[in-house]
């Protein structure tokens, strides 16, 4: 059996998952009534069928559906709601690992600061943590058109937030027209400050944004790299490099990058031998679940089973936790390997 239900058995890593593009449609409804936010339509069926992005044309137009979810997300309990729902909603797909990124700055608009937002943020993943068992963490964001002073004042709050669970620091955003590079500052301050660091970089963008994302950022995961293939010096350097991809098929044919699953670079990837992780992105707008990834893959780019579990395996390799940690989640994984051969 190699469809959702097989994968959604199985324990997996989610590395590349969004808190506003994964909220359920039935919460993004009542909070919408409560904060007089109007939305595209008013019943939980759809409204899921509006908020799914199947008419964009790039990237840019994918994120313009944000609007919505981040109106709803202004209070530390909406907040700690979608938070506690993602982790709930993970764990029933099998996932025994949750890194969920936000950019804290979209919830300040009526007044929060970035501490209230991510101590909201971590009650809700506290909460389900000890209710379902599953290992949360936060990637925090800024975003790419944002002012660089901002990206560093995000920075700075995610070092001494760190107790919360924050273990990585990202930039987001339309990759089009806006650099990474002016942001710099403020990813090495993460990086001394003792926090990973994942770039989304090689989709809206080519080859450059990736170089871009390794040398002024320090990155240690690409976020999509979708077009890392278009230069084959890139791609040995990420190969050699071991630097670990993670990969979103669906959200990659909404925002235009690959015409279909089938012709996603995933494949070369694999070919090339380059470390690939398979994650969701946004839940709401893609309208997927990371079992349901895995089996687009194995359908459309018709996956081996040892590459299937290769993705499953670098997925906890990749993860931002201790090794200790990696290797015990790893092991369970290879564990309901061989209890399913």
């Amino acid at each position: 059996m190699r469809g959702v239900e097989r994968f959604r058995a199985l324990p997996k890593a989610e590395l590349h998952v969004h808190l506003d593009g994964s909220l359920r449609p039935a919460t993004l409804l009542e909070l919408g009534r409560a904060a007089g936010v109007e939305l595209p339509a008013a019943d939980p069926e759809t409204l899921r069928r509006a908020m799914r992005v199947d008419d964009a044309r790039n990237l840019d137009d994918y994120l313009a559906r944000f609007r919505w979810t981040v109106a709803v997300l202004q209070d530390p309990d909406a907040i700690a709601r979608v938070a506690y729902e993602m982790a709930a909603d993970a764990a029933a797909d099998g996932v025994r690992l949750l890194e969920v990124r936000y950019c804290p700055a979209l919830s300040t608009a009526l007044g929060l600061t970035l501490d209230e937002v991510l101590a909201a943020e971590r009650r809700g993943l506290a909460r389900g943590e000890a209710e379902f068992g599953i290992r949360a963490s936060i990637i925090n964001c800024t975003l790419r058109h944002f002012d660089p002073d901002l990206s560093l004042e995000i920075a700075e709050a995610s070092v001494r937030l760190r107790h919360l669970g924050v273990v990585a620091f990202d930039i987001a955003g339309g990759e089009a027209h806006h650099a990474a590079a002016p942001h710099a500052e403020a990813f090495a301050v993460a990086a001394r400050g003792g926090l990973a660091v994942t770039v989304h970089a090689g989709e809206a963008a080519g080859p450059a944004s990736v170089w871009e994302a390794l040398e002024t950022c320090q990155a240690g995961r690409i976020g999509h790299g979708t077009r890392i293939h278009e230069d084959p010096a890139l791609l040995a350097h990420v190969r050699d490099h071991r630097i670990p991809v993670e990969i979103c098929l669906t959200s990659n044919v909404q925002t235009r990058v690959v015409p279909d699953p089938a012709h996603h670079p995933l494949r070369r990837y694999l070919d090339e031998g380059l470390v690939v992780t398979l994650c969701s992105d946004n839940w709401l707008m893609s309208d997927v679940t990371l079992s349901s990834e895995y089996a687009l893959g194995a359908t459309a780019l018709r996956l081996t089973e040892p590459e299937l579990r290769t993705l499953v395996r670098n997925g906890f390799a990749a993860a931002f936790l201790p090794e200790a940690d990696r290797a015990r989640l790893g092991a369970e994984a290879d564990r309901a390997f061989r209890t399913e051969a």
